[in-house]
C-alpha cells in the first residue's frame, strides 16, 4: 500500500443546518450522497458552465469538509459566503487544522474522516488527518498514481471559466448528478450532453522523450489537435479532439 500526504491540498469547512441544502444548489454533484466514510466529487461552475474549482466533499459531525486545491481556498471562501444570504451556515478555511492524504494499491484504509475516492475504483481512499504521516515528497508518487489512471488535477488540467464538466470527464467519472436538480452552470452541462456538442475531452497520453510544457500543441500529420496539459516522467493528460481520437 502506498501513502501520500498532499500540502498542496486544503480544507474548507461549510457548518450549520443548512449546509447541505447550501451546497446542493450550487454544485455538480449530490451532496446528499455525503455521509460518514462516503466522500462526493464535485465543481463549482461560472453561472455559463464553465470550471471554477473541484473538491472531494466529506462528512464529520454537524460539518461538511472540502478537499480542495489549497491555492484555490481563499477564492473558494469568498465565493461560497458570496451565495450564503440567508442560510444558516459558516465558511471557513481551516487548511491549518486538516492534512488531506491520498493511499492506494493495498488494502482498504479507514479514517477518522476517509472514504473511497470515488471517481474510479483504483482511485484509493482519501482521508483527513490532523497531522502528516507521510512526506510531502510522497506526493510526486501519487501524481503518477493519478496520471497513469488518467485523472484530472484541478488547475493543472483544467482552465478556470473555460473548461466544461463534460471536456473534463466528470460525466464519466461521477462527479455531477444528472437528477439532482437545479445548481449554478447546470444548463450548459445539461445542453452540452442532450445535443451532442462535446468536441474535445481530456485523455491520459504517453509521452517519448522531454515532457512538453502546459498548453504545448499535440500535432497530428502536421496539424494541432489539442493541447498539452500535466504530466511527469513518460505520463501525460492532454486536451484533444474526439474527432482526432477516432482510429
Amino acid at each position: 500500500m502506498s501513502i501520500a500526504f498532499l500540502p498542496d491540498r486544503g480544507v474548507i469547512e461549510v457548518a450549520g443546518e443548512d449546509r447541505v441544502a447550501f451546497l446542493q444548489g450550487l454544485v455538480s454533484n449530490d451532496m446528499e450522497e455525503v455521509a460518514p466514510g462516503r466522500v462526493v466529487w464535485t465543481a463549482l461552475l461560472t453561472p455559463q458552465g464553465k470550471w471554477l474549482a473541484d473538491f472531494f466533499v466529506q462528512s464529520r459531525h454537524e460539518t461538511l469538509l472540502l478537499d480542495c486545491e489549497r491555492a484555490q481556498a481563499p477564492m473558494l471562501v469568498q465565493r461560497l459566503s458570496r451565495f450564503r444570504l440567508r442560510a444558516r451556515v459558516a465558511i471557513a478555511d481551516v487548511s491549518e487544522r486538516w492534512h488531506v492524504h491520498a493511499f492506494w494499491g493495498g488494502m482498504e484504509v479507514k479514517a477518522a474522516i476517509g472514504g473511497a475516492d470515488p471517481r474510479l475504483p483504483d482511485a484509493g481512499t482519501r482521508a483527513l488527518l490532523p497531522e502528516p504521516i507521510a512526506p510531502a515528497e510522497t506526493a510526486a508518487l501519487y501524481d503518477l498514481h493519478r496520471l497513469s489512471l488518467g485523472l484530472p488535477d484541478g488547475s493543472l488540467d483544467l482552465d478556470s471559466e473555460k473548461t466544461t464538466l463534460l471536456e473534463a470527464g466528470f460525466d464519466a467519472l461521477g462527479g455531477l448528478s444528472w437528477t439532482k436538480g437545479c445548481y449554478m452552470g447546470q444548463e450548459l452541462t445539461a445542453r452540452t450532453k442532450y445535443r451532442g456538442l462535446l468536441k474535445k475531452r481530456l485523455v491520459p497520453v504517453t509521452v517519448e522523450g522531454a515532457l512538453p510544457p502546459r498548453d504545448t500543441p499535440v500535432l497530428a500529420a502536421g496539424v494541432a489537435v489539442g493541447e498539452m496539459r500535466s504530466g511527469r516522467d513518460g505520463l501525460g493528460i492532454a486536451l484533444l479532439r474526439l474527432d482526432a481520437l477516432e482510429g
